[in-house]
C-alpha cells in the first residue's frame, strides 16, 4: 500500500535583507521591505508569510486600525521557505513530492534541481523525486515565491490590459482575487504553502483520479467511478484489479495490462435519498475504491495486494435546473430529487483573508449559523477559493446546497496563454476533487462578468480582445459535461441564459439587485419580480465589541480614521447615510448612527425577501450579498469578522423561516400572503387587526386561511382594517391562529416612515433572571410601542451572545432575551444596551426608557 510522509515540520521562512527594496513585484509606490536583516523566522506550513511574520512579531496585525497600508510591502516581496526532507528510506519504486496548494508563482527546487514551477493557487502539483535524493543524507528542499505583483504584472503585459472593477491587477494571475482587495476585503495578498504539503511512496501502480457519479433512476442508485492510473516501469505490463464499495454493494473489475483508465459502476437498490435539510434526511454512503496488483497473493483474504485507497463519503440524489420558457420569460428553479426548491440563500466569501486560518471546527461553526438561520443554499463565490472539503463535508452533513462559482470575478480575463492551459487545469482537477459531495447542485460560470461587458464600458475598452466569455460559454460548460454530467452549469451570475436578453434582466434567469443599494432607498426592491435573485444586500457595521476591539479611534465616529479604513465600498457612508435618511432623522450621536445603520440593514433585506417569497413559484430563490466577513469591517454581512452575529442574523431566522406571514401591496390593494415552504398544509385563522400606537384595537377581522405544502396563500385585507395613508399612528397587525401558527408567525405594517410616524416615549419594565444552565434571561415588558427594540448583547462584555435580534412589541407585550457570556449580570447595565425607534427618532436618553 502506498506510504505517506507528511512534510509540515522543520519549515522556515527567508527574510529579506536588511533595508532592500520589496522583491521583483516592487513598483511604483510600492512600499520598502523594513531592515529585517535577512536570516529566516519559523514558517508554518500549511500556512503564509503574513502569518509566520505576525507569528514572529515582525509584522503587526493588519485587521487592528490602519495596519494594512504598514503591511503592503509584504505583498510586493518574494519569499523562500525552506526545509530538508529525511533521507529516503522506503522499500518502494517511486516517491512523489506532493503540494496540494502553492500560493502562487513559485519554483521548487531540490537539492539543487529545479523540480518545476508554479503559478496558479487553485492547482496541486506533483513532482517525481525517486532519483533525486537517497537514502545517506537530508536533502535540502526549497519553494521559492515571487510576488503576485511581479507575475500578475508579467502576464499583463503579454496579453494587454483589460478592465475589471477594482484597481488590482488579480484577473491575470489564478489567484484568490480577493486577496488584493474588494469592496469589503482588506489588500493583502499573501504568498505561501497554502495547503498540505507531502512525500507518496508507492509501487506498480497508484491512483491518480478518481471521479464517483452518482445518479439515482426508478429507485436504484447508481456510482459510476471514473478511475486514472499511474504506473511505474515495473507496473505497465501488469493486470490489475479495482474494488468499489458503496455502503454495502461491492463489485470490482479488472484493468488490462498497460490501461491508464477504468470505469467501475456500483447499482445500490432502494438506497435512501439525500435531501436539503427541511426536505428530509441527509444519508451519506461510504463510497471506497481500492487498487489492487492481481498478480499477486493477497493478504486481507480476497486476492491481490492493496496498492492504493480512495475514499469519501457520497449521497444519492438527483438535481436538475428548471430553465424552460414560461409566460413571465426564463425560471431559474433548482429541483432536488424532483421537488421544486425556493432557496433560501447566502453569499459566502473567504471567512478569512487569510484562509489558512480557517479550520475545520471554525468551518463547521460558520455554516451550523448559516442552517440555524433557515439557509438552505450557500453561493461560494467566484471572487475567493474553491474551499476545503472540510467545507463540502459540513454542507453535506447539514443538509446545505452548494452553488459553486469558477473563480471570475468582475473583471475581463484573457483567453491567451499562459491563462488559458492554467484555468482548465484547475477547472479539471477542481470539478473532480469536488464531485463526491451531494451538497453541490450547480457550477456556476463567473461573477458578474457578462453583465460586465453589456454595461460596464468594457466592450469599448477591449477593442475585440478576448475577456471570458470564451471560459464561460466554451470551455467551462465543456468541462463539466466531461467530467462531471450529473449537475447543471449556469454560464454567469446574472445571466438571462442568452445574448438574446441582458445579462442582467430579472425576468430571464439570474439576477443581481445592486442599484438599489447604491441609489436608491431599499422600497425600490417591491419593483420587480426577478426569477432568481442571487446577489442583494444593504450594509451596516460589524458589532460595537468587534469595532472597539479593532479599532482605537477616540472618539469613535461613522468617519474617524478606522472607520473609513474599514469601509471599503465606493461612497459607502455615503450611501449609509442617505439609506438612513429616507426614513430616519439624522441620528444624534455615534450609538444611535451604529444602531440605526443596523436596522436599515435588517428592514431593507426584510423588505427584498418578503416580497420575493410571496411571488413563489415565480420567484425561485434569494441569495443575501453576504453571510460572512473575512476580517473587522463594514459590509453587508450577516455575521461580522470576529463572528459576531449581527442583528441581520437573526432576522434571517424570520425571513427563512418555513412558515412566513407578511403584508405586500398589490394593485388592488394590501394582502396578506401565507407562506409556507414545509412539507405539511398550514390552516387556521389570520387575525386582522387596525391598531392604534397605544395599543387600542380600533378594527378586526378573522378570516380563514389554507396555504397547502410549498405554497403562497394571499388574503385580501379588508378596506376598514388598512390604516389612512397619512395615518401617523395607526398600524396593521396580522397574526395566524391554528396548528403551525404561534407568536412568532406575525407581520406589522406601518403607513408611515419612521421619521414621520407618532412614536411614543419607550417605556419598558425590565427583569432579569438566571437560567439553570447558566444563561442570564432579560425579560422586557412593554408598557408603550417598543419598535424594533435591540438588546446589543456584546456592550454588556465582548463576550457575550444574545439569542434573538429586532423585535417590535405592542404595549402589554414581552420577550425574554437569554443571553449567554455575560458573567455579571446587572438591570442598569441591560436597560443601557437596550436601544429602540423610539429613543432614535426622538432622541432621547436611554436611560430615561424604564
Amino acid at each position: 500500500m502506498k506510504d505517506v510522509t507528511p512534510i509540515a515540520d522543520g519549515w522556515r521562512l527567508r527574510l529579506p535583507e536588511s533595508g532592500s527594496a520589496a522583491g521583483g513585484g516592487a513598483g511604483a509606490g510600492a512600499d520598502a521591505a523594513p531592515a529585517l536583516g535577512g536570516g529566516t523566522v519559523p514558517a508554518q506550513v500549511p500556512g503564509c508569510v503574513h502569518t509566520d511574520l505576525m507569528a514572529a512579531g515582525l509584522l503587526k496585525d493588519p485587521f487592528l486600525d490602519r495596519n494594512e497600508t504598514a503591511a503592503a510591502w509584504v505583498g510586493r516581496a518574494d519569499w523562500t521557505y525552506e526545509t530538508a526532507l529525511p533521507p529516503r528510506a522506503t522499500g518502494h519504486e517511486r516517491t512523489d513530492l506532493v503540494f496540494d496548494g502553492l500560493d502562487t508563482v513559485a519554483e521548487i527546487r531540490l537539492g539543487d534541481t529545479v523540480l518545476g514551477a508554479t503559478r496558479n493557487m487553485h492547482r496541486g502539483y506533483r513532482y517525481d523525486v525517486t532519483e533525486r535524493y537517497g537514502p545517506a543524507a537530508e536533502t535540502a528542499l526549497t519553494v521559492a515565491f515571487t510576488s503576485a505583483y511581479t507575475e500578475a504584472e508579467r502576464v499583463r503585459a503579454l496579453v494587454g490590459d483589460r478592465p475589471n472593477s477594482y484597481p488590482e491587477p488579480f484577473q491575470y494571475i489564478r489567484k484568490m482575487a480577493c486577496s488584493f482587495g474588494w469592496d469589503w476585503g482588506p489588500t493583502l495578498v499573501t504568498a505561501g504553502i497554502w495547503k498540505p504539503a507531502r512525500l507518496e511512496h508507492w509501487s506498480t501502480a497508484r491512483l491518480s483520479g478518481v471521479t464517483p457519479l452518482v445518479t439515482v433512476a426508478d429507485g436504484t442508485g447508481r456510482v459510476e467511478a471514473r478511475l486514472e492510473i499511474e504506473r511505474t516501469a515495473s507496473g505497465l505490463n501488469r493486470p490489475l484489479t479495482v474494488r468499489l464499495r458503496v455502503g454495502e454493494t461491492r463489485v470490482e473489475a479488472d484493468v488490462p495490462a498497460g490501461a491508464d483508465r477504468c470505469t467501475v459502476t456500483a447499482e445500490v437498490p432502494g438506497p435512501e435519498l439525500w435531501w436539503p435539510h427541511g426536505y428530509g434526511a441527509q444519508p451519506l454512503y461510504d463510497c471506497e475504491v481500492t487498487l489492487v496488483d492481481a498478480g499477486t497473493e493477497g493478504t486481507d483474504g480476497e486476492g491481490g495486494v492493496a496498492l492504493d485507497h480512495w475514499q469519501r463519503r457520497i449521497g444519492f440524489r438527483t438535481v436538475t435546473l428548471d430553465t424552460a420558457p414560461d409566460e413571465k420569460g426564463t425560471p431559474f428553479t433548482l429541483l432536488v430529487n424532483g421537488e421544486p426548491i425556493f432557496a433560501r440563500g447566502v453569499n459566502w466569501i473567504p471567512d478569512d483573508v487569510f484562509p489558512t486560518r480557517i479550520t475545520p471546527d471554525r468551518y463547521r461553526r460558520r455554516l451550523q449559523q448559516a442552517k440555524d438561520a433557515g439557509v438552505d443554499l450557500i453561493r461560494v463565490w467566484g471572487g475567493g477559493i474553491y474551499e476545503s472539503d472540510d467545507f463540502y463535508d459540513a454542507c453535506d452533513e447539514a443538509g446545505l446546497l452548494v452553488w459553486q462559482d469558477f473563480l471570475f470575478a468582475c473583471a475581463a480575463y484573457s483567453e491567451e496563454q499562459p491563462l488559458r492551459s492554467e484555468v482548465e487545469a484547475e477547472a479539471r482537477e477542481n470539478v473532480a476533487r469536488l464531485a463526491p459531495h451531494a451538497s453541490l447542485v450547480l457550477w456556476n460560470g463567473n461573477n458578474e462578468n457578462l453583465w460586465g461587458f453589456r454595461d460596464w464600458d468594457w466592450e469599448q475598452d477591449l477593442a475585440g480582445a478576448s475577456w471570458g466569455e470564451g471560459y464561460y460559454l466554451g470551455l467551462l460548460p465543456r468541462v463539466v459535461a466531461e467530467t462531471d454530467p450529473t449537475r447543471p452549469y449556469w454560464a454567469g451570475s446574472p445571466w438571462s441564459g442568452s445574448w438574446n436578453h441582458h445579462p442582467n434582466d430579472p425576468a430571464h434567469g439570474t439576477a443581481h439587485s445592486w442599484e438599489v443599494w447604491n441609489r436608491r432607498d431599499w422600497t425600490g426592491y417591491l419593483e420587480d419580480v426577478p426569477r432568481f435573485v442571487a446577489e442583494f444586500g444593504w450594509q451596516a457595521p460589524p458589532a460595537y465589541a468587534t469595532l472597539r476591539r479593532a479599532l482605537t479611534d477616540d472618539p469613535l465616529t461613522p468617519d474617524s480614521p478606522g472607520m473609513l479604513h474599514h469601509q471599503k465600498a465606493a461612497d459607502g457612508n455615503g450611501k449609509l447615510d442617505r439609506g438612513l435618511a429616507h426614513h430616519f432623522p439624522a441620528p444624534a450621536d455615534f450609538d444611535t448612527w451604529h444602531y440605526l445603520t443596523q436596522v436599515n440593514q435588517v428592514r431593507a433585506i426584510a423588505c427584498g425577501i418578503e416580497h420575493w417569497r410571496s411571488h413563489w413559484p415565480a420567484c425561485a430563490g434569494t441569495v443575501v450579498w453576504q453571510l460572512n466577513d473575512c476580517w473587522p469591517v463594514t459590509s453587508w454581512a450577516a455575521i461580522d469578522g470576529d463572528e459576531r452575529e449581527k442583528p441581520l442574523y437573526h432576522e434571517l431566522k424570520r425571513l427563512y423561516a418555513d412558515r412566513l406571514l407578511t403584508v405586500q401591496e398589490r394593485a388592488d390593494g394590501l394582502i396578506a400572503a401565507l407562506i409556507n415552504q414545509s412539507a405539511r398544509d398550514w390552516s387556521g385563522t389570520a387575525v386582522l387587526r387596525r391598531v392604534a400606537v397605544d395599543g387600542a384595537v380600533l378594527a378586526e377581522a378573522r378570516l380563514p386561511f389554507t396555504a397547502t405544502a410549498r405554497t403562497v396563500a394571499e388574503i385580501a385585507v379588508p378596506r376598514d382594517l388598512v390604516p389612512p395613508g397619512d395615518s401617523t399612528k395607526e398600524l396593521l397587525t396580522v397574526e395566524a391562529e391554528g396548528p403551525g401558527g404561534g407568536e412568532d408567525v406575525r407581520a406589522l405594517w406601518f403607513p408611515a416612515r419612521d421619521k414621520d410616524f407618532a412614536y411614543p416615549a419607550p417605556r419598558w419594565d425590565l427583569e432579569l433572571a438566571t437560567s439553570d444552565g447558566g444563561a442570564t434571561e432579560v425579560t422586557v415588558t412593554a408598557r408603550t410601542l417598543l419598535r424594533d427594540l435591540l438588546l446589543q448583547a456584546d456592550r454588556l462584555d465582548p463576550a457575550a451572545h444574545a439569542d434573538r435580534g429586532l423585535v417590535t412589541l405592542l404595549p402589554g407585550e414581552r420577550v425574554t432575551i437569554t443571553v449567554r457570556g455575560w458573567d455579571r449580570p446587572e438591570p442598569g447595565a441591560a436597560a443601557a444596551a437596550l436601544y429602540c425607534v423610539n429613543s432614535a427618532v426622538q432622541r432621547t436618553d436611554p436611560g430615561d426608557e424604564r
